[in-house]
């Protein structure tokens, strides 16, 4: 099924271990994966707007937002706008492909 979404790391060395920064963008009508993170994360939205569920409660987001997702924390984002959502993705300590796991996986195997 994917991630269903396009991410695009403009910081992220093991030379800097304590953050990573990616450019993320949703197509229209796009629901993300449901996922979490080992990691703390923020998202920052850039263009668009959608409905972030975290944990289980929605919140609509729309450009200057600003949110912080703790470790462990599900979460999956949904464009609601006619164009691309564009968000920045912040990650303490840097994301890597360890830190992600797939909820919707799981939720399939029980």
């Amino acid at each position: 099924m994917g991630e269903r979404i396009y991410v695009r790391e403009i910081m992220n060395s093991p030379h800097e271990p304590e953050l990573s920064v990616a450019i993320c963008r949703v197509p229209a009508g796009v629901t993300t994966q449901l996922h979490s993170l080992s990691v703390l994360e923020w998202y920052i939205i850039e263009s668009g707007g959608g409905l972030l569920e975290i944990n289980g409660i929605s919140t609509l987001m729309c450009v200057g937002d600003c949110v912080r997702i703790e470790p462990g924390q599900s979460q999956r984002i949904t464009n609601t706008g006619e164009g691309d959502l564009i968000f920045k993705s912040i990650c303490r300590p840097r994301f890597t492909p360890d830190t992600y796991t797939n909820l919707e996986e799981q939720t399939h195997e029980s």
